[in-house]
């Protein structure tokens, strides 16, 4: 594989746009590409507009350094902004940066997941009211990630094997996991307004739905067709931003979060609660409730055991199983 093109040229948004471009062309997903030119922004702008180019390991350094000191990010926050610049100096300028590897990065610290109990998340989704209501209940009863729910397809709803088919998990990954069977009714509810919503839409000549990768040229018919339609589709439509197409969404992420925000308040819960702590509260329970944590982490599409083991702190309840000596004397 031959080395990207080199560019000399001092000039900002000259150098986002080639940032971009192999951004696409490996892949990557529109919310790394926002992250990725967002930090080498960043990164140009904090040495006012010097080409990278002509910076190395000091500036890189001192730009991460001053992120933890002046700007407090988090270590998860500099590994990104560091993941960032590796991008830029080894795919986009096409520069060698056995450097850039010995960064010396933040510590991350060890934090255990929020979880709720039944009980919290009970209040919590009777609290919630309409297809907000329904999503919470959907990420709870099926473990899926906040983007993995609002971006779900018709198709891969499969209401005779209650089963769903996440596409393009995070690492870019399909999994499937269960179709709660106390929501088959009401989805399926859901989905005959939203068929009503998709029916409007073709009536109206409305663009069809936006396509992953490649595939609206390989099927092009395939926007416009009842299966590749959001289960959860914007109430209103909005223009494409790189396309400028006008045409429906899915719903927008930082609606069902406000609503899981007002419903947390609503609740009394005390917890810092947010729509990815119903993924977490899924797993715990789970694992509560006996099954094998090899199962769980087949349906959270985790990579690792390791990952999946942090949920396995709620089986140790009070320090470990210990019994504290104060409940010893009444």
């Amino acid at each position: 594989m031959s080395n990207p093109p080199a560019y000399s040229a001092p000039h900002a948004p000259m150098l986002l746009e080639v940032v971009r471009e192999r951004i696409r062309a490996k892949h990557y997903s529109k919310r790394t590409e926002q992250s990725y030119t967002s930090w080498i922004k960043r990164f140009v702008h904090f040495y006012h507009k010097r080409h990278p180019r002509d910076m190395g390991a000091p500036e890189v350094e001192a730009f991460l350094t001053d992120l933890a000191v002046n700007g407090k990010v988090s270590s998860s926050t500099q590994t990104q902004a560091l993941s960032a610049l590796l991008f830029l100096y080894k795919e986009v300028l096409g520069m060698d940066v056995p450097w850039m590897g010995g960064m010396v990065r933040a510590k991350p610290p060890i934090r255990l997941p929020t979880v709720l109990s039944v009980n919290e998340v009970h209040r919590l989704l009777a609290g919630l009211d309409g297809v907000y209501s329904l999503m919470a209940r959907l990420i709870y009863g099926t473990g899926m990630r906040l983007m993995e729910c609002v971006r779900l397809r018709v198709k891969d709803v499969d209401f005779d094997r209650h089963e769903i088919l996440v596409r393009e998990g995070k690492g870019r990954k399909d999994r499937v996991t269960m179709l709660p069977q106390t929501l088959v009714q009401a989805l399926q509810e859901h989905l005959q307004k939203v068929r009503i919503l998709f029916e409007m839409d073709r009536k109206n000549g409305i663009p069809g739905v936006e396509m992953p990768d490649a595939l609206g040229r390989k099927y092009p018919e395939a926007d416009i067709s009842w299966g590749w339609f959001w289960v959860f589709p914007a109430s209103g439509l909005s223009d494409d931003p790189e396309t400028g197409i006008h045409r429906r969404y899915h719903v927008y992420e930082q609606n069902l979060q406000r609503a899981i925000r007002r419903g947390v308040q609503k609740a009394g819960i005390a917890k810092p609660a947010t729509t990815h702590t119903l993924r977490h509260s899924f797993a715990t329970h789970l694992l509560e409730n006996g099954y094998d944590i090899r199962m769980v982490q087949e349906l959270l599409g985790h990579s690792d055991v390791s990952t999946t083991m942090i949920y396995t702190h709620v089986l140790n309840r009070g320090g470990k199983g210990v019994k504290s000596p104060l409940d010893s004397i009444g």
